[in-house]
């Protein structure tokens, strides 16, 4: 296998981009960095890798990649399971079980294009010829946030620099701006219940004349609803079961990243430590609960968290679970974690483009049925290599506002995502913030926000008016 190690800040090279020299493998620990490896992954790589060969390059961003070629097996915690027959047990349309899964995902660089070939086939039975997007505007509606997540760079405190909660006229401004450039989704992205740790969040709510910022949400997804013709899909963070039902009532479809069911990511010093809302067993619980009350839902995992790839098979099928019980998750989305210099993550490794390509293509067989989507900005500049591995959906696209949650990673122009989608043998087409598949949950009843959906969409379900440019 292909090992790398990169190793940020070397304080022994001053040199540029140019390779020295580095024969053995215990010689590592001249870079200081190296030092903070685990004594685990140290004495994993130092018995692998001890006597190898290997090129340590710096680059001129003061970043040393050391690579090497070894002779051993991927350590994914799977074991020595037999890949050679799984490949062959998959059926048509049939969801994969943990154990071919499990297999799937740690399979050989050798046969990750027959992976990819049985995902692609699979989407291409469930979605032939089409890969979906959403023209929206993301609307930070607060980003001052209870939770302090290792990876996170959109949450605020009251007073740091860049804290905002936005007032109605600004929400309003922003969706009428989308409105005009042809977007039908207003996604309200906010921290979670900011008011229960700020006392500065309470009065903000006080000012505005709202008990809580849920409150404050469901009143802004109404304006929303009625003031303009965009729909909104709100992501609010844990809800009960009574404001699943009062979001439902004022948005079509609503979101909740499952991310990962790995509990030993709250603990000291992990991704979701300091994070109570991130508790897996709680954002179950309000996934099923819109099940419970058949609401459209996004969910989804977040890969390169600290979770192994058992956890990111484990949450899936938790999602999988939910879905054949109440029959509504309307999307799974893979996202991959990216590295960013002020987060406590900002050392921390990000999925390689191979794992991305392999966790998106064991979603797609275990969920055969279901839209997958792929963030396309995450996966620059080859992120159409992500239809490849059977994802028939790319999520939001806005032409106005930027990704708040990834600021320093714009989304692809909608030109260029279409002449790379197309490039791939599929079609680009608008969606509404729901997929055509559920649309007549929401239809079949009476109220605004049927009519307001019925108005947005084509016979097929997909928008009415679609914009490439």
């Amino acid at each position: 296998m292909d090992f790398a190690v990169e190793v940020h800040r070397n304080n022994g090279y001053s040199g540029g981009e140019a390779a020295h020299r580095f024969p053995e493998f215990c010689r590592v620990e001249v870079h200081r960095e190296v030092r903070r490896l685990g004594d685990v992954v140290r004495a994993m790589l130092r018995r692998c890798l001890g006597h190898s060969r290997a090129t340590a390059y710096i680059t001129t961003a003061g970043r040393c990649i050391i690579r090497f070629i070894v002779a051993v097996l991927p350590i994914t915690g799977v074991g020595n399971l037999d890949r050679s027959v799984t490949l062959n047990e998959i059926r048509p349309g049939k969801p994969i079980s943990r154990d071919v899964a499990l297999r799937l995902i740690g399979c050989p660089d050798s046969d990750l294009p027959d992976l990819l070939a049985a995902a692609r086939a699979t989407k291409e039975r469930f979605k032939p010829g089409v890969v979906t997007y959403s023209r929206k505007v993301f609307i930070p509606l607060t980003n001052l946030c209870r939770d302090y997540c290792g990876y996170c760079t959109f949450r605020r405190d009251p007073g740091e620099p860049g804290a905002h909660t936005m007032t109605p006229e600004e929400v309003l401004d922003v969706a009428r701006a989308g409105e005009k450039l042809g977007c039908t989704e207003a996604l309200f992205s906010l921290g979670d219940k900011p008011e229960l740790l700020f006392p500065e969040m309470r009065e903000t709510l006080r000012h505005l004349g709202y008990k809580s910022t849920l409150h404050y949400l469901e009143a802004m997804c109404e304006m929303v609803l009625h003031e303009t013709s965009l729909l909104p899909h709100p992501n609010p963070g844990l809800l009960s079961a009574e404001w699943v039902a009062r979001l439902a009532a004022v948005s079509p479809s609503m979101g909740l990243m499952l991310e990962t069911t790995n509990t030993g990511l709250l603990a000291p010093g992990s991704a979701h430590d300091n994070a109570p809302d991130k508790l897996p067993a709680k954002r179950l619980r309000t996934i099923e609960e819109a099940g419970k009350q058949n609401v459209p839902f996004t969910t989804g995992i977040l890969i390169g968290i600290g979770e192994s790839v058992e956890d990111r098979i484990d949450s899936l099928l938790a999602i999988r679970e939910l879905h054949e019980r109440y029959g509504h998750i309307q999307e799974v989305i893979v996202q991959n974690f990216r590295v960013k210099p002020t987060i406590p993550m900002a050392r921390w490794p990000e999925p390689s483009q191979g794992e991305m390509l392999r966790t998106v293509a064991v979603a797609r067989l275990l969920l055969p049925k279901v839209n997958i989507q792929a963030p396309p900005n995450l996966s620059a500049p080859y992120y159409e290599e992500l239809v490849d591995a059977g994802i028939n959906d790319w999520g939001g696209i806005s032409p106005l506002t930027p990704d708040f949650i990834n600021p320093e990673m714009p989304w692809p122009h909608v030109e260029q995502l279409r002449l790379r989608t197309e490039a791939k043998g599929s079609a680009l087409r608008q969606r509404l913030p729901i997929y055509p598949e559920f649309v007549s949950s929401v239809t079949a009843k009476p109220g605004v926000l049927s009519e307001k959906l019925r108005g947005a969409m084509n016979d097929d379900g997909l928008a009415r008016i679609e914009r490439v440019a």
